[in-house]
């Protein structure tokens, strides 16, 4: 994945993300089928996104998603447990006839496009069919987290889709929470240690201060109801 020039986040220690390089902000909205099974993603309002600015971690801003401070107040723990391993070292492989779809489990967002037609993990066995291999490759690349991935088998080539680099901000209208950062187009991310984590296409960084794998999200918004 080749790196966004000029722009980085920066987990700074027990406080926000510093974004460096006047990076593109925007909320981006989940959008369901009758059923409730997470279908597209829909932009929302853009947002201000100066040269450099802060985006709250511990997701008790008073102006959010922008830091005002709140972490100091509250005794914010932003230590972060993520692997610092490679995607493809932490994926399991789910083998099909003509793509594989590789799976990061401890990434997972919940934004559940995984979901539709049967889910993902069956589809994957039917891509010997052209609906299924469609189906396989829209679920995959509307995953946020880039927990999951399809590849083609023949080329070993994956099917990301292609992002300007920018940041999303996840609402979820369908379970009534707000979801995670969404960092699109290879933007690197720096720990506050110094250490840079691997630059991928996408993925989420937690911002309601609760997940159990900072800084990525783990889903915990949904359980504990946060609202931006």
């Amino acid at each position: 994945m080749s790196e966004a020039t000029g722009m980085k986040i920066v987990v700074t220690t027990d406080g926000p993300y510093r974004v460096e390089g006047g990076v593109p902000l925007s909320n981006q909205i989940i959008e369901t089928d009758a059923e409730g099974g997470s279908v597209e993603w829909r932009e929302g309002d853009k947002l201000r996104a100066q040269a450099e600015y802060e985006l709250c971690r511990c997701g008790q801003s008073h102006d959010k998603p922008y830091c005002d401070g709140s972490h100091d107040e509250v005794g914010f723990d932003g230590a972060e447990t993520a692997s610092r391993a490679a995607y493809i070292e932490q994926a399991q492989v789910f083998d099909g006839p003509e793509m594989e779809l590789t799976d990061a489990e401890p990434l997972c967002a919940y934004a559940r496009f995984c979901d539709p037609h049967g889910q993902v993990w069956n589809l994957i066995e039917q891509t010997d069919q052209e609906d299924a291999r469609g189906l396989v490759r829209h679920e995959a690349g509307h995953c946020p987290s880039g927990r999951l991935i399809a590849w083609d088998k023949r080329t070993k080539q994956a099917f990301e889709p292609a992002f300007d680099p920018s940041i999303g901000l996840v609402e979820d209208p369908q379970m009534g929470v707000s979801g995670p950062i969404w960092v699109r187009g290879g933007i690197p991310v720096e720990s506050a240690d110094g250490t840079p984590y691997e630059v991928r296409n996408r993925l989420t960084l937690c911002r309601c201060g609760a997940s159990n794998n900072k800084p990525f999200c783990d889903g915990t918004h949904a359980s504990v109801g946060f609202k931006a």
